[in-house]
Parts: C-alpha cells; structure tokens; sequence
C-alpha cells in the first residue's frame, strides 16, 4: 500500500500498472523495471519519465531495493531513449 512517506515494491508496480506497463504481480522491483523499460517508445518514455520525476522529487523515502531498480534500469533506459 502507498504511503505518504514510503514507496516500496508493491507501490512501484501499482505505479507501473496504473501507466499500463504490464508487470506480473509475482515481479520484484527489478524486474517490474525490466520489463517497462522494454520496448520504450515516446509515449511509454514519457509516462515513465513523470513517474519517476514525482517519485524521486516527492518527500517519501524509497526502499532501497526499488531505489536502486530505479537508479540501475529506469534511469539509463531513459537517458539512452532520449539520446535516440
């Protein structure tokens, strides 16, 4: 469940479903990450992009194991997506 101040696994991939990536329930953070970035295009960028956007510039405290999916898969994905 989302809390104001926490954002762990279960957080990351309703995020994730809610933009309409499709991530199994079964998936740890590493994983739901893998398969967002999979097949980016400019839609799927920019939606991921925002999610991401909100969820490191908002006050909540990340888990690290969501943290560091973010920081090792998301991030790269966009930033090599955008160089395109």
């Amino acid at each position: 469940m989302m809390h104001a101040d926490l954002i762990d696994q279960e957080d990351l991939l309703g995020q994730l479903r809610s933009l309409g990536f499709d991530v199994s329930g079964a998936s740890n953070a590493e994983q739901a990450c893998q398969c967002a970035v999979r097949g980016l295009d400019a839609g799927r960028a920019k939606a991921l992009r925002g999610m991401v956007e909100k969820m490191l510039g908002g006050g909540a405290t990340i888990l690290p194991a969501v943290r560091q999916a973010i920081d090792q898969i998301v991030l790269p994905a966009l930033a090599s997506y955008s160089q395109r």
